[in-house]
């Protein structure tokens, strides 16, 4: 008999492609996909269940749907305004807690990934040095998302500790971006005039949304155990992210970070500065553990991945002048056209 596997966040991009791709693998029987919200598209022979990860629901599904994998997509990447954060400490944290909870009194459940950010490593200084797995966060990370995405970790190591008959894999991904994705870095680009910290040109390394999905996939039928960070090879500096993009930079003093928060609340722009701040960490992953362990490679460098998002908003990302219009909608996988409108945000 296959495996039966429960993903979170199905109703949003990425949840939504891994579900599906994981129906594809021979060695799995039942996806389940679970979602307080329902999601927007067809969910084909996805079964969708709503359930709540903030209540008992969530228990009543691991043990109703006897899986034995679970796929925790529960971190999104989703805006972080100064009145969302009680709501977004929820989305990520708790309903991880009780999600966790629920795995740990579980009898069928064996093998659990959790969805992690590179956020967790903090600040640098620019350094030629690559982030590994075991290093530290060079300073408590000040965004409210890097601090969820270092909770969610702890209480993942906590589930492992108690059940070690599990095995539990966590995965740091890397700025996630592609052409059909809606995430804050997708939307920060987009702007028309983009701000940028002063001082700062730090290094951007992503992971194509292609990419993200198929490493998710291949940890959720492996059993290969500890932290793995996911990303492409290379790096871009800022600067040269919005030399591609066509797009004019101000850059501000980080005390002018007050003013981008005022805007930010008021709605006047949609980005925030914790998330700005985030940019100022210039920080580039090792991913040669993933590779050594399962034999697994990014197709997309960091340079193809920023190329890939920036032919969807039509700029030619190697056009000195940055600005020639390229043919859009381009003929994809038919799941992106189906799950595109409906499901953008990662």
């Amino acid at each position: 008999m296959g495996r039966v596997v429960l993903v979170t966040g199905v109703s949003r991009y990425l949840g939504a492609r891994a579900a599906e791709k994981l129906l594809d693998d021979p060695g799995v029987d039942r996806v389940i996909g679970v979602d307080p919200a329902p999601p927007g598209y067809a969910p084909g022979r996805v079964e969708y269940v709503a359930a709540d990860l903030h209540d008992g629901s969530v228990s009543r599904v691991v043990r109703d749907s006897g899986a034995d994998t679970v796929l925790h997509l529960g971190l999104a990447t989703a805006p972080e305004s100064a009145e969302g954060r009680a709501e977004s400490q929820a989305n990520h944290v708790l309903g991880t807690m009780q999600l966790l909870a629920a795995c740990q009194r579980s009898t069928s459940v064996r093998r659990i990934v959790v969805r992690s950010s590179a956020a967790v490593y903090g600040a640098a200084a620019p350094s030629a040095e690559l982030y590994t797995e075991d290093l530290q966060a060079r300073d408590i990370p000040r965004s409210a998302y890097a601090q969820d995405a270092a909770e969610v970790e702890r209480h993942t190591r906590g589930l492992a500790r108690r059940r070690p008959d599990m095995s539990v894999a966590v995965l740091r991904l890397a700025n996630l971006i592609g052409p059909s994705m809606e995430t804050p870095l997708a939307r920060y680009f987009g702007l028309r005039v983009v701000p940028t910290v002063r001082g700062y040109d730090p290094r951007l390394q992503f992971i194509h949304e292609d990419d993200a999905v198929d490493a998710l996939c291949l940890m959720a039928g492996g059993d290969n155990e500890g932290v793995f960070n996911v990303a492409a090879p290379g790096s871009i500096p800022l600067s040269q992210c919005l030399r591609q993009a066509g797009r004019p930079g101000v850059a501000m003093p980080e005390r002018g970070l007050r003013m981008l928060r005022g805007l930010a609340r008021r709605g006047r722009i949609d980005y925030s500065p914790e998330q700005l701040r985030l940019l100022c960490s210039d920080r580039v992953m090792d991913v040669s553990k993933l590779r050594r362990t399962v034999g697994w490679s990014p197709t997309y460098t960091s340079q193809e991945t920023f190329e890939a998002f920036l032919a969807e908003l039509g700029v030619d990302g190697d056009d000195p002048k940055n600005g020639r219009e390229r043919g859009r909608g381009r003929d994809r996988r038919p799941v992106i056209h189906r799950m595109r409108a409906a499901v953008g945000r990662s």
